[in-house]
């Protein structure tokens, strides 16, 4: 593992100075953090989200590690390598950078990742019988969601097998008492799985409360529905990003500088 910190930028990156690739993909992991913001899924400055650099297939953008999720913008995003061993003195998070190195160095299909600590999402994780398909909501993880026994903080670089290996080829990880993960191809897709995840575990989490038998739906119609959405999800479905975008443009429209 290079222990050099060098390649990491701290100074805040102009436009000018990078690629349209590279511009388009920070504004999209900014907005991320903004939207999860605003969808109150933030921990202060922890917890993390973390997208694959156009061109440069070793490197990801994530977030400076002091910063507030609402202070984010493309400019001050922080760019690193996988190949490195970073920790706070490097301007990133220890455990976000441990995660997610891990996970986008296994997944080459994987451009996106976002991870949260909701209690939402740690009182599903914290359950023996996983996510239940009783939503629709649900049936997008059908088969296509993990499950990672609990190990602490996540900063030993020896976990990531232990992480990829329970991921494997899933749209999304359950980290039991822990949180969850999602991953994509896209910012678009990563998001949006997770936003779809809180719903399907608040969800279920309500209908238990109440004590009344769960209409299970068939697994025949499930893999059906969720083959449905992946394809939905790699095509048509990036149509609502835009509308995201909008939405943080209203709330703060100085978040692209």
């Amino acid at each position: 593992m290079n222990t050099h910190v060098a390649n990491v930028k701290i100074a805040a990156v102009a436009e000018a100075d990078i690629s349209p690739e590279e511009w388009q993909a920070r504004i999209d992991l900014a907005a991320i953090y903004r939207l999860v913001a605003h969808y109150g899924w933030g921990d202060v400055i922890y917890n993390h989200s973390s997208l694959r650099v156009p061109g440069e297939d070793r490197k990801f953008l994530i977030k400076r590690h002091e910063l507030l999720y609402t202070e984010v913008t493309p400019s001050n995003l922080v760019k690193v390598s996988m190949d490195d061993d970073l920790d706070e003195s490097a301007g990133v998070n220890r455990p976000g950078f441990t995660l997610h190195g891990g996970v986008l160095s296994a997944r080459a299909d994987v451009n996106c990742a976002v991870h949260v600590h909701t209690e939402t999402g740690m009182a599903i994780a914290g359950l023996k019988h996983g996510l239940r398909m009783v939503s629709q909501a649900a049936i997008r993880f059908y088969n296509r969601v993990g499950y990672h026994d609990y190990e602490g903080i996540t900063e030993d670089f020896g976990e990531r097998a232990r992480i990829n290996k329970a991921l494997g080829s899933n749209r999304a990880l359950i980290m039991h008492n822990h949180g969850l993960l999602t991953v994509g191809k896209t910012p678009r897709e990563a998001f949006v799985l997770m936003k779809s995840l809180l719903e399907a575990a608040h969800i279920q989490l309500t209908m238990e409360a109440t004590g009344g038998e769960l209409i299970e739906i068939p697994a025949a119609i499930c893999e059906k529905t969720a083959h449905q959405y992946q394809h939905h999800d790699s095509g048509r479905g990036s149509a609502d990003w835009p509308a995201y975008l909008r939405m943080i443009d209203k709330i703060d429209p100085t978040w692209r500088n």
